[in-house]
């Protein structure tokens, strides 16, 4: 994830949700984006995430509400400085976003997540601990015509 340097604010300023955002100068919130993912089960699913997790800039993450793909992109409408390019005729999810835990309050860190998979090697080692046969599944796939043709012969 990026790392987020806290804001020490100069005197008695007291932060509200309201104007929280005028003291962000990263614009953390737009440097990123998550999606919900159904919960993986199978071999099947595990492989999908590692095509997922796969491309440049992609985590993924579980926590308390389910498991989240994390891609670290910022918003293309971002403009120098953190505000919003787009701010009058920005997206329904940007305007319903609360800044109630935001990055403001310092980075989030792996102990936020249950489980947090950096790259492709974390999550392809995770699946090699919890499927005992997973790499096996190639050689069944490869084997699989190799019997067909025996077969027919």
């Amino acid at each position: 994830m990026t790392t987020i340097i806290p804001i020490a604010l100069a005197g008695e300023v007291k932060i509200t949700p309201e104007n929280k955002c005028s003291y962000c100068k990263g614009a953390t919130c737009c440097t990123y984006l998550t999606q919900p993912l159904d919960t993986p089960r199978s071999m099947e699913d595990f492989d999908l995430l590692l095509w997922q997790i796969s491309h440049v800039n992609t985590q993924m993450y579980k926590d308390e509400d389910g498991w989240f793909l994390l891609v670290n992109n910022p918003c293309r409408h971002l403009q120098p400085g953190g505000r919003c390019g787009i701010y009058e005729t920005r997206p329904q999810i940007c305007r319903d976003h609360s800044n109630d835990g935001c990055e403001f309050e310092g980075p989030s860190g792996h102990e936020d997540f249950d489980i947090f998979f950096p790259d492709y090697e974390s999550l392809l080692d995770y699946c090699r601990r919890k499927f005992k046969n997973w790499d096996r599944r190639f050689k069944r796939a490869a084997s699989a015509p190799a019997r067909a043709r025996q077969a027919q012969a």
